[in-house]
């Protein structure tokens, strides 16, 4: 189970990162595409006794830019995401390390 959730976790830091990427024009689209991944997600791995809208919330607020954009990454290769995306996220988590 608790795979489960650490799965519901990055899909939704990805949800959120792709969120951040304003410079990227068809992010709308990708948004939906990962939104529909999500859902078939949830539908084929229900969680018992788990408040989904209440950690997507947390995730929402509390994880780091970084983190989110890592975890979009991971279900950019999932989704078949154009190559251009990927590598605005690259460079944005590159941006990112060499401000701190």
């Amino acid at each position: 189970m608790e795979l489960l959730i650490d799965q519901f976790r990055y899909l939704v830091g990805a949800y959120y990162g792709i969120i951040e990427m304003d410079e990227y024009d068809l992010k709308v689209y990708l948004l939906k595409d990962i939104e529909n991944y999500i859902r078939n997600f949830v539908e084929q791995n229900p969680i018992s006794n788990f408040n989904y809208k209440e950690e997507a919330k947390m995730i929402e607020d509390n994880l780091p830019l970084i983190t989110k954009l890592q975890d979009s990454l991971l279900v950019l290769n999932k989704i078949d995401a154009p190559i251009e995306i990927i590598l605005l996220i690259k460079k944005r988590i590159k941006k990112i390390k060499e401000e701190n």
